[in-house]
Parts: C-alpha cells; sequence; structure tokens
C-alpha cells in the first residue's frame, strides 16, 4: 500500500491551541496506524502554504488524503490539494470542544464545506465526525483504508479458470474485458482436459504430501482410497500452475468431466486450496471466486464458503446454504469435524462430509447486470443444528424478515451462488460498494 497524506487545516482567527492539541492526537493515532504517513509539522493555515507543502509530494505514491478540518477553512484549500493530488479523501471533522459562548473550532462547517466541492468535482471522498481518540473514528479510517488496501490488491490479481462452466450455468460466466475494467482483474485460463493428463504423471512424491495435509484435517480419511490418490495428483499440479502463473483465486469446472475423466470428485481439491488461502470456486463461477476472494481478505483470513440457497424456514427466519461437498475444513462442526464423503449424485470420493459450525456470519455475492457490477450484502448467524444435507450445508437466520428478504433477492436476480464468511464485515463491504461506485443491495438491520 502506497503513502497516506495527512493535512490538517486550520485558520488563525479560530482557537489554534486547542486545534494544535487535536492534530498531536490525530498525527499520534495516524502514525501507529501507518509507517507510511506524510505531514506536516503544523495546521496549515492558508492555500498558498497548502500549495507549497504538496508540490513536494509525490501525487504517484498517495494512496489517500485525511484532510482534517481542524477549524472553519473555505474551499480554497481542498481545491488546492485536487489541482495536485487525485488520490481519494477522508474529510474529518472534530468536535466542537465546549457548547456556550465563543465558536471555538467550527469544523463541522469546514467539513460540510469541503465535502460540499469535492462532491461538486466529483472527487472520491468519505466523512468522519469526531476526535483521533474515539472508537468509531478510528473503526471507519482503518475500515476504509482497509478496503483502499483490498481494492489496490485485486487491481493486480489473476483468477485461474480450469474449465468453461457448465451449459446453462450463465452466472459463472465473465465479460473479462469488464472484469479487468471494473477490478483490474485478469482471467488464466487453462485446459482441464490437459490438467487431468498431466495430473496423472506427477511423481508421487509430490501428490503424497497433498494427502499428508488432508490426513492433518480430515477425520477418517482413507489414504489409501484411489479417489484420494486422484484428488492428490490433481492438487499436486495444480499448485504447481498456482505459482507458475501467480494465481490468487481459483474457478474450476468441477461436472462432469472430473467424475467421467479423471475419477474422482473435485470438491476436495476446493476445500484443500480454500482452506490454505487459495480461494476456489465450484462450477466454474469467476465471480464466485472474487467473492471468495474479498470476504477472505476483509476478515483477516478467515476461510469462506460458497453454496447454494436451498431451502427457507420461515419458522426460525433462516435459510439454508448447501453445496455438494466442498467447504475448508475448518469450517467443519467442531463435534463432527471435516470428514470424508462421496458426492450425493454421482457417489464418488472424496468430498467433505460436514455441518458447518455456528456463530456470525457475513453473507456476500459479486454480481452483474447488464448495467454493470453490484454487491449483495446480508448479515446473519449460524445456528447450531444439524446438519440439514448431504454434503456440506449450513442454516443462517437472517437479521431481516426471511421471506421478504427471499422475495426481493428473486426479484433482483442475484445469482444463486452465495458467499459466506465467519465475521463481521457487513459494513466494510459496503464500503467497498462506495469506494468502487457500485450500487449495493443490504439486507442487515443497521
Amino acid at each position: 500500500m502506497g503513502k497516506l497524506l495527512y493535512l490538517p487545516i486550520g485558520r488563525q482567527t479560530f482557537d489554534m491551541e486547542t486545534g494544535e492539541k487535536e492534530r498531536e492526537k490525530s498525527s499520534l493515532f495516524l502514525n501507529e496506524l501507518t509507517d507510511q504517513l506524510i505531514e506536516p509539522e503544523r495546521i496549515i493555515t492558508a492555500p498558498t502554504e497548502l500549495e507549497k507543502f504538496i508540490k513536494d509530494v509525490n501525487s504517484d505514491d498517495i494512496t489517500a488524503v485525511i484532510y482534517q478540518s481542524i477549524t472553519f477553512a473555505d474551499g480554497q484549500f481542498i481545491r488546492v490539494l485536487t489541482d495536485y493530488i487525485q488520490a481519494p479523501v477522508i474529510v474529518w471533522s472534530v468536535r466542537e470542544p465546549a457548547v456556550g459562548a465563543r465558536l471555538r473550532l467550527n469544523s463541522l462547517t469546514g467539513g460540510n464545506s469541503t465535502c460540499h466541492v469535492l462532491k461538486f468535482d466529483d472527487h472520491p471522498y468519505t466523512f468522519v465526525l469526531g476526535n483521533a481518540d474515539e472508537a468509531h473514528v478510528q473503526l471507519k479510517i482503518k475500515q476504509y483504508l482497509a478496503v483502499k488496501k483490498l481494492i489496490e490488491r485485486i487491481s493486480n490479481f489473476n483468477i485461474g479458470v480450469l474449465g468453461e462452466h457448465q451449459p446453462g450455468f450463465y452466472f459463472s460466466g465473465t465479460n473479462e474485458a469488464q472484469l479487468k475494467e471494473q477490478f483490474g482483474i485478469d482471467v488464466i485460463r487453462m485446459d482441464l482436459q490437459e490438467a487431468f493428463d498431466k495430473s496423472k504423471q506427477m511423481p508421487e512424491a509430490k501428490w503424497e504430501k497433498e494427502i499428508a495435509r488432508a490426513k492433518e484435517q480430515v477425520v477418517g480419511l482413507n489414504p489409501s482410497d484411489e479417489t484420494v490418490m486422484r484428488f492428490a495428483q490433481f492438487t499436486s499440479f495444480v499448485r504447481e500452475e498456482i505459482h507458475r502463473l501467480n494465481i490468487s483465486a481459483l474457478s474450476i469446472r468441477c461436472w462432469p468431466e472430473f467424475f467421467n475423466e479423471l475419477g474422482a470428485a473435485a470438491c476436495s481439491t476446493l476445500s484443500q486450496f480454500t482452506e490454505e488461502g487459495v480461494v476456489s470456486s465450484c462450477e466454474s463461477d469467476i465471480h464466485g471466486a472474487l467473492t471468495m476472494f474479498i470476504l477472505q481478505e476483509l476478515s483477516g483470513g478467515e476461510a469462506p464458503y460458497l453454496g447454494d440457497m436451498v431451502h427457507v424456514n420461515e419458522a426460525s427466519n433462516s435459510v439454508v446454504f448447501w453445496h455438494c461437498g466442498a467447504g475448508a475444513y475448518s469450517l467443519a462442526h467442531p463435534e463432527q469435524g471435516a470428514q470424508p464423503g462421496v458426492h450425493p449424485n454421482r457417489k464418488l470420493g472424496f468430498t467433505m462430509e460436514f455441518g458447518l459450525k455456528p456463530g456470525q456470519v457475513t453473507i456476500f455475492r459479486v454480481g452483474y447486470t447488464p448495467e454493470g457490477y453490484r454487491l449483495l450484502v446480508m448479515r446473519g448467524k449460524a445456528l447450531d443444528t444439524p446438519q440439514r444435507f448431504n454434503g456440506t450445508s449450513v442454516e443462517v437466520e437472517l437479521e431481516t424478515n426471511v421471506t421478504e428478504t427471499l422475495y426481493h433477492l428473486m426479484d433482483e436476480g442475484f445469482e444463486p451462488h452465495y458467499g459466506l464468511v465467519y465475521a463481521d464485515i457487513a459494513d466494510d463491504l459496503i464500503e467497498l460498494g462506495k469506494q468502487l461506485k457500485l450500487p449495493v443491495s443490504v439486507y442487515t438491520m443497521h
């Protein structure tokens, strides 16, 4: 991530002594946040002074500008900034130190004036009110910067796609030019049959390591099962391709070729890579892989899940998310553990067989329509219920009314693969939509 530019702005007609104390507190917080902070030694009090300071700043190095209205200051200041630096701006107003008698800072009006100019000029910005020692201020700034860092990471990002999506699974495809334009993502396409053929030639010394990894976390795995060997061979080959092609996420066509040509299920490969941090979607769902990656990054590395919404339980205001047998090992309910199984329809192994653990979850999807990209954000609680269906599944109590939410989702035509992660990152995802200038459909209580 690049550098942050902190600009404390004020006018000398206000209480500069109090203003300097706020600048010092803000500087201390920001320096704890990053070692890449560029800042002046005191409050900048004139547009000419601001221009002189930022002329020495390399604008290409700046990820974001933290423009703090220590006191009221008119729109000349922000126009000077945006003449030189195009990075997005966090407009920060501090609280009035006391109510009664003289208005000592008038910081809020300064922030209001600044936001007006930025909106008028169509310059990206966000606003925060409060002092540097307030938890919500720290959280909002950290959240903004974390989303900014994620966007930067995605812009240098390869999704490996093994095989075209199944006929009729239109939601799994992508327009590669538009994906590149919106996110900066490159699609690296690989031939699935070639991968099968080459995987069978992998030396045992390489693929036996994959079995050892799986055995550590899958309860009762039989290493001599032929489908386990096929899983290991295929996984070891793809692992080398991930390193060779600098792939950050995978999207794999899992049926019918895996069963007919390889003689094994893809689910275990998807599960192992997702557990290790290379998120992997089934049915060649490219936007599903992107969905999973975003969830992983914003949750601090938690393993995401991707599933169909297959059942509604009005009595508990819940829905069940399910898939055939893919799911990171660590998602299994601790009383059950990740267990090996066979595909519920094809009766071939090896797949994951478990109900997911209980806990707070965020549900998310990067969606696409002819009008462009959009985001879906929901919040819920994974319930401590028995495994609902063969494969992997989780029952989630929603915050919003389940029947109304279901009908809204159908009216909006969202894709049938939903991402889920064990973290409350709904606000982060809403901020992501704001920074990307994408519409966000939100189903949360706040």
